[in-house]
């Protein structure tokens, strides 16, 4: 039985070549978008200013693809940790986080990763495939607080820069009129640095920018983060500065503090001399366990001295506030325990 083909995640332009497909007019795909990412329909039976034969053909060829999560675990501060099926047979999490005036999805963008950092469950999965604009979509669209998002962040499972093309066409279907018209300030994408992506990034997009750091050595980097290798950090740095973050979008360094391993004040002094100038914040991370790996956490106390440090060296700095530990809402670790359980219900 052939496969039919999913509507959302398509860009205007990817519409219009499904209306030609119909027979309709090029207005058509407008309608077909203020369907799928306004009204947020489930079907296109609900497309109801198309006309009911055409209606009829593009049911013959397509659906929505939209599908709810199979799994949550709500944490006692209430975040909210949903599994989705992918078409690989794996899963992906994605999770929500309220807070006071906010309420933030955090979003996959692959089944498991390349990158292999020592800290992320993810990437002790391995990697299993990018997700397609349906699928990292449909996380959005398909949480039940999804009308309640005030924010996106795109620090789940997976590389972002990994999957350039489905990334950046959910980052228009987000940003653009016909789709949800969001500002590209509500949004930020996380990477831990593959320069190519990170330059169409820069170059195309208006979005905020998140950095995995974790540690101002190199070499102390390269043991956290394979990918230093291939592109390390003072290249990213210098890329960086070739960009205005003052006016038009917000940089952030994410730095997870480990005990006795990163977390000293030359530690934060060399953040501060790598950082010197360029208009950003540093958000401290509390470390959540995973199975395998030795690493720590920093106690309350050196994060506070850490972040005073930089903050007296004129770098912004805030600890984030843990979330979700009681749930395991470090990244994997749902997908992880349901992937090993083998199952393997969605088609």
């Amino acid at each position: 039985m052939r496969l039919k083909t999913f509507l959302s995640g398509m860009t205007i332009e990817e519409l219009k070549g499904v209306a030609a497909l119909a027979g309709l007019p090029p207005y058509a795909a407008k309608q077909m978008a203020d369907w799928l990412y306004k009204k947020k329909v489930s079907s296109i039976a609900e497309m109801t200013n198309i006309s009911a034969s055409k209606r009829d053909f593009l049911a013959r060829h397509y659906e929505t693809g939209l599908y709810p999560p199979v799994d949550r675990v709500i944490s006692s501060d209430g975040t909210v940790k949903y599994l989705f099926p992918v078409r690989s047979g794996r899963f992906v999490e994605t999770v929500y986080i309220p807070a006071d005036d906010r309420a933030t999805l955090c979003v996959s963008s692959q089944v498991g990763c390349k990158m292999n950092c020592m800290f992320c469950m993810t990437g002790k999965q391995a990697f299993a495939g990018n997700l397609t604009a349906t699928e990292i979509l449909n996380q959005i669209q398909s949480v039940p607080e999804s009308d309640q998002l005030t924010n996106i962040v795109f620090m789940g499972m997976g590389e972002p820069f990994d999957n350039t093309d489905a990334l950046f066409n959910v980052l228009e279907i987000l940003t653009a009129p016909y789709g949800y018209g969001w500002s590209p300030k509500r949004i930020t994408v996380s990477t831990a640095g593959i320069m190519k992506g990170l330059q169409r990034f820069l170059d195309e997009s208006l979005c905020n920018l998140a950095i995995s750091l974790h540690s101002p050595f190199p070499e102390e980097r390269l043991s956290f983060m394979p990918v230093e290798k291939a592109y390390p950090i003072k290249d990213i740095i210098r890329l960086i500065r070739q960009y205005d973050f003052a006016h038009q979008r917000r940089v952030s360094f994410e730095y997870i503090l480990f005990d006795g391993t990163n977390d000293s004040i030359r530690h934060a002094k060399n953040v501060a001399n790598l950082l010197a100038g360029i208009p950003c914040r540093v958000n401290l991370i509390h470390f959540h366990a995973i199975p395998g790996v030795s690493l720590k956490s920093s106690n309350p106390k050196k994060m506070e001295l850490f972040r005073d440090t930089l903050q007296a060296k004129g770098v912004l700095c805030t600890i984030r506030s843990s979330r979700g530990e009681d749930i395991a809402a470090a990244c994997g670790m749902l997908s992880t325990a349901r992937s090993t359980k083998k199952d393997r219900n969605f088609k």
